[in-house]
C-alpha cells in the first residue's frame, strides 16, 4: 500500500513538472558539484541540513505552506509545523549520511531524490522547490521522506 502512495504521489508530481529533460544521476553527495551555472547550488544547504538533522535551518527554506510526507503520514502544513514535525522525525532517526541519487530542473522549479540513512534505517527524500522568478530565492514546496526497505 505504501509503495502504492509513493507511485502514485510521485506520478502526480511528475505531471505537475512535465519536462523535466534534465534528469542526471549524481554520485554521493561528498562528490555532489552543482553545474557550472549554478542549477542545483540551491540544494547544497538544502543537503546539508538533511546530513545533520538541523530541522532549524532547513526550514528557513520552507515555502509558507507546504505539502510534508514522514514515512505514512501527510499533510499540508505551515513552515512552523513543518520545522516541528521534522524535528520530530531528526530525533527519532538520527541521520548518517545522504546520497543525492536523482535531479531535475525546469524554469523555476528544482527537484532532487536522495536516500537518508538515519537510525540505521533508509529512507527516500524527495524535495521540490519553486521560486517565484528567475533569480529569485527558491522555497521548498514538497518534501516527502518515506522508509524504504533494508538498511546499511
Amino acid at each position: 500500500m505504501k509503495k502504492i502512495k509513493l507511485i502514485i504521489w510521485l506520478g502526480a508530481l511528475l505531471l505537475a513538472v512535465p519536462s523535466m529533460a534534465q534528469v542526471q544521476k549524481t554520485p554521493v553527495v561528498q562528490s555532489f558539484a552543482p553545474s557550472p551555472d549554478g542549477d542545483f547550488a540551491v540544494f547544497n544547504s538544502i543537503i546539508k541540513y538533511l546530513k545533520a538533522g538541523d530541522a532549524a535551518s532547513l526550514s528557513s527554506w520552507f515555502a509558507d505552506n507546504m505539502d510534508v510526507t514522514i514515512i505514512s503520514s501527510q499533510r499540508n502544513c505551515s513552515r512552523n509545523q513543518a520545522r516541528q514535525i521534522l524535528r520530530t522525525f531528526f530525533s527519532a532517526y538520527t541521520p548518517r549520511s545522504f546520497e543525492v541519487t536523482h535531479k531535475a530542473s525546469e524554469a523555476n522549479k528544482k527537484y532532487l531524490i536522495g536516500v537518508l540513512n538515519a537510525g540505521g534505517e533508509l529512507f527516500q527524500v524527495t524535495i521540490y522547490a519553486t521560486s517565484p522568478s528567475s533569480g529569485g530565492t527558491y522555497k521548498i514546496q514538497q518534501l516527502a521522506i518515506i522508509r524504504q526497505s533494508g538498511a546499511y
